[in-house]
């Protein structure tokens, strides 16, 4: 039982919440890391120049995954609106200034079929027009691909300004890369939450993508407004001219040459479409010392560290009759143990979804994985929690099953 627990929530008299579901933003993503929030800290008592402090993270996240450059963003979702800004305009000052008003240029954005998903809208937000190509035969069992690459070659025309990617098991990149590069058109990679393994920070560029978009929030552990893109240095630079603030004098615009290359260009933009997605120089500060630290980090040891505390729930959880413990990832090194419980409905007395429903009225919330409620499952991921609060978790959810 958690005892005499008091946050800055309570004070708020917003309930606090347990976080069993993972690194979901809608719960506030992962425990920030105590460096970053010093670093944070500190930030705030001073000024610098948000430009530098973006020339300094683009260093971090180039060491870190091996890309010609890199920009911090607020989440990964803007990464990927402000990644489409940079293939529909590039350098173009005028087109920077018309978007999302497209006319005239390039602002087609092929995606496999089966990688349309809701987050499509951070693309169409930079006035991209999505084309899918190919099938989700895979997906319904049929024994086929789900895209050949003469698809993708015939979806490519005048009017594509990138191909879009999400990072899943399903497709490889490489062919992708390939055709994309045949064509001069550049490729987007949404990997917002492939971390870990931590492998991946590198894997998408060495794979030749133009853009990779991560989460600063999630396994990196930076401030949870935070995310990353790295990428070639000339579509960095673009992300750059369309983001920061524009409200300069030409003789007095100076901004980092790292980042942006003033004697190429006729002179200061526009705000950009990227401005409303203002990062702050705390969260800046904040998100280099969380990437540097996870690149230091023992993933291995972090990951062992998970695995045990899924089993003691496992274990303890596997006490009450009415549900039935498995688990999710067994036996990966690279990923996260998961604790996956089946509900004998009928013994609770009640549907899975009441269940999980009924954990997040409580008062702390408790949330747990409910994406397979409705065929009576629900998960338990590690990260999000610490001894106590597992120690909780596990006696409300008995308390709950027991009714």
């Amino acid at each position: 039982m958690i005892d005499n627990r008091s946050s800055v929530y309570d004070e708020l008299g917003v309930s606090e919440a347990i976080n069993a579901a993972g690194t979901k933003t809608r719960i506030g993503g992962t425990r920030i890391r105590p460096e970053a929030v010093d670093a944070m800290t500190r930030a705030a008592e001073s000024f610098a120049r948000i430009s530098d402090l973006q020339a300094r993270a683009s260093e971090t996240i180039a060491d870190a995954t091996g890309a010609e450059a890199g920009y911090v963003t607020t989440g990964a979702s803007a990464g990927l609106t402000l990644a489409a800004a940079a293939c529909l305009a590039g350098h173009d000052f005028s087109a920077m200034a018309r978007l999302p008003d497209t006319d005239e240029i390039a602002d087609e954005i092929v995606i496999p079929k089966v990688h349309r998903n809701s987050y499509d809208h951070a693309l169409r937000a930079a006035g991209a027009t999505i084309v899918d190509v190919g099938t989700n035969d895979g997906t319904l069992g049929a024994v086929t691909t789900d895209l050949e690459t003469w698809e993708l070659k015939e979806a490519i025309t005048e009017d594509t300004a990138a191909i879009g990617y999400v990072a899943r098991n399903d497709l490889p990149l490489e062919p992708v890369v390939e055709v994309a590069h045949d064509h001069g058109v550049p490729v987007i990679v949404d990997a917002a939450g492939r971390l870990p393994p931590k492998s991946n920070l590198t894997a998408f560029v060495d794979a030749g993508a133009d853009l990779v978009a991560f989460s600063g929030g999630k396994a990196v552990r930076g401030p949870q407004s935070t995310g990353f893109v790295a990428g070639r240095s000339d579509l960095v630079s673009s992300m750059a001219l369309q983001h920061l603030d524009m409200d300069a004098v030409e003789g007095t615009w100076d901004p980092p040459a790292s980042l942006v290359d003033v004697d190429s260009l006729p002179g200061v933009p526009r705000h950009g479409i990227g401005r409303g997605f203002k990062v702050g120089k705390e969260e800046l500060v904040g998100f280099v010392r969380a990437l540097e630290s996870y690149v230091d980090e023992d993933e291995a040891a972090c990951l062992k560290g998970w695995d045990d505390r899924a089993r003691w729930i496992g274990r303890a959880l596997d006490e009450e009759t009415a549900l039935e413990i498995a688990y999710r990832n067994e036996g990966d090194p690279t990923a996260v143990t998961r604790v996956a419980v089946t509900v004998d409905e009928a013994t609770v007395g009640g549907s899975t979804v009441d269940l999980v429903g009924r954990l997040r009225r409580e008062s702390p919330r408790i949330f747990v994985g409910d994406h397979d409620v409705t065929a009576g499952v629900f998960t338990v991921d590690p990260r999000g929690l610490t001894d106590d609060e597992a120690e909780y978790l596990v006696e409300r959810i008995v308390a709950v099953a027991a009714g």
